[in-house]
């Protein structure tokens, strides 16, 4: 059969969710949970939450830009990634223990199935679109986000803030602003600051990269 230049379309209706091991709220279910006009910041993240992803998003809450009373979205994607990655129900489970264990009113919790494509700034865009559609108004964005390394060279295929910048540069049309995420780091002498005040201080920092969290 021969397909011509044009196609035709009509309303969508949707017949049944799929099912799956752990709770993907639809993003009506989401935003009916979110509080009114407040604004509300995305968190995307695909691994276990550790502290300085903690304490990331919640000193993002008293960025320039983010109106007093906002609340942060905690949206993890859950779908298969890599290889080495930790199974999505893991990961659920560990959220929800920080959830509990964090008991703090100014987050709400909801789970993204979706599985990561490394894809960079373009990528950092379409999350940014699937996090407004869930009722964000500002999108946390990090250092080379959705970012990957080289096969053959095993450097980094995009430059480390090209995702922010795009965002940065997109977010007015999309009706976003975007929170850029801090460098937090573990110190010796004072716990979480950020990578600036530990340098400024000539703080002891204490690191564990994400893949050696991973194969813990």
């Amino acid at each position: 059969m021969e397909r011509g230049k044009y196609y035709m379309g009509g309303s969508v209706q949707g017949l049944e969710l799929p099912s799956r091991v752990f709770p993907c709220a639809t993003p009506a279910e989401v935003r009916a949970t979110l509080p009114a006009n407040a604004d509300v910041l995305a968190f995307q993240c695909r691994n276990p939450i550790h502290r300085a992803h903690y304490e990331l998003f919640i000193r993002a809450l008293d960025a320039p830009n983010v109106q007093e009373g906002a609340v942060c979205l905690v949206h993890p994607t859950c779908g298969p990634t890599q290889d080495d990655d930790i199974p999505g129900v893991v990961r659920y489970r560990t959220y929800e223990v920080l959830k509990a264990e964090a008991a703090n009113p100014r987050l709400r919790w909801a789970y993204l199935p979706y599985s990561m494509h490394m894809a960079g700034p373009r990528e950092a865009i379409q999350h940014m679109i699937i996090r407004k559609n869930y009722g964000c108004t500002h999108f946390i964005i990090g250092r080379d986000m959705a970012g990957c390394k080289s096969t053959l060279s095993g450097e980094d295929f995009y430059g480390a803030y090209d995702a922010q910048n795009l965002a940065g540069d997109n977010a007015a049309e999309l009706g976003m602003q975007t929170v850029p995420s801090l460098n937090i780091a573990y110190t010796e002498e004072q716990g979480y600051v950020t990578a600036d005040v530990a340098k400024e201080q000539g703080l002891t920092t204490l690191s564990l990269s994400g893949t050696k969290f991973r194969q813990m």
